[in-house]
């Protein structure tokens, strides 16, 4: 029987570690969801809780995260009628084919995974034993993305580069497990756009929760405003000459306008626009963009049963691709019926 899957598939997890910001939505989000318009493409997006576990969040931190940023995903114009939009520990064959994985998955590989490498690194700088403080579970992280990517047979994986190691190990573990049991698991490829926007946050360095300089996406009219204008600038004033490069309220302003507002600005940099009028600016571009989503997010939040609906449906979608092909992974290793 022909494989009636379609072109290209293409999948994106993202951690349920905390609330997302204006960064995350411009690198991230935003270019998923228009790439989950495309006609030849079938898109799977999952929230990644079972990961998130491995960094010991708190419970309830987990629990609010996986609120937020599937509300996120919706608002910010995800439609999960066109893609599979899923929670990851609703589909328990990840875990399955995670162990199957683990089973052909030599130790000297998982060593070099760099989550790992600066554990022990660090570990070694404060006269500690190497594994100190290590989870089997910080251990096993690249194997548990592994199982998440082969699992739905994904063709591409947009990523940073940072985590191009990790799908390097999953086309290795795929390799594996084919050459024992057959030619069953697609060898995913990284998708890396080097276009994807990079944004600064409040004091210039990428936006990064780990900095606590992020905006966060879906903040009150009134904290963004406020944000905005603790943006660092220069000490340069009203009718001096800025430069636009290098400018992180000018990339700030450039990831949400259009192209003429972005000229228009560049040139009022150049003529010396004041600070505070450039941030209000800013502010107010930003705003138009998030006001109407905002609106969508806070109505979500406060009914978590409708997201609920939402990642459910998503699950038995997902399930419907998973536990089959499990089935037929299972059978190739060996655990079948006696009959």
């Amino acid at each position: 029987m022909a494989d009636p899957r379609p072109v290209h598939r293409v999948l994106t997890g993202i951690t349920t570690s905390g609330t997302p910001h204006l960064g995350n939505y411009v690198g991230a989000m935003r270019p998923a969801i228009l790439a989950s318009r495309q006609a030849a493409v079938e898109s799977f997006y999952f929230l990644a809780d079972y990961h998130a576990l491995i960094h010991g969040f708190d419970p309830e931190r987990v629990h609010r995260s996986t609120l937020e940023i599937a509300a996120t995903w919706l608002a910010a114009g995800l439609n999960p009628d066109r893609v599979t939009f899923y929670r990851q520990s609703d589909v328990p064959e990840v875990l399955e084919l995670a162990w199957l994985l683990a089973c052909v998955a030599g130790k000297g590989l998982l060593n070099r995974a760099h989550a790992y490498k600066a554990a022990v690194e660090r570990n070694s700088a404060a006269g500690a034993e190497p594994d100190t403080g290590v989870s089997v579970g910080l251990f096993l992280y690249p194997l548990l993305m592994a199982a998440d990517i082969l699992l739905f047979k994904a063709n591409s994986v947009p990523v940073g580069r940072d985590q191009v190691q990790h799908i390097e190990i999953a086309r290795d573990l795929a390799g594996r497990f084919n050459h024992r049991y057959g030619n069953h698991l697609i060898l995913p490829e990284a998708a890396i756009d080097e276009s994807a926007a990079v944004l600064p946050g409040l004091d210039g360095r990428k936006m990064s929760k780990s900095y606590g300089n992020s905006i966060p996406l879906f903040a009150s009219a009134a904290e963004l405003k406020k944000l905005v204008f603790s943006v660092v600038t220069d000490s340069r004033a009203p009718g001096e000459r800025k430069e636009s490069e290098g400018s992180a309220l000018f990339a700030l302003y450039r990831a949400f306008a259009t192209a003429d507002e972005i000229e228009a600005m560049r040139s009022a940099f150049a003529g010396g626009i004041g600070w505070g009028d450039a941030k209000q600016t800013v502010f107010e571009r930003i705003e138009a963009t998030l006001a109407s989503m905002r609106r969508i997010y806070q109505s979500l939040i406060a009914e978590p049963a409708r997201i609920e609906i939402r990642l459910q449906d998503g699950a038995a979608k997902a399930r419907s691709v998973a536990a089959p092909f499990l089935r037929d992974l299972r059978h190739a290793v060996g655990l079948r019926k006696l009959a």
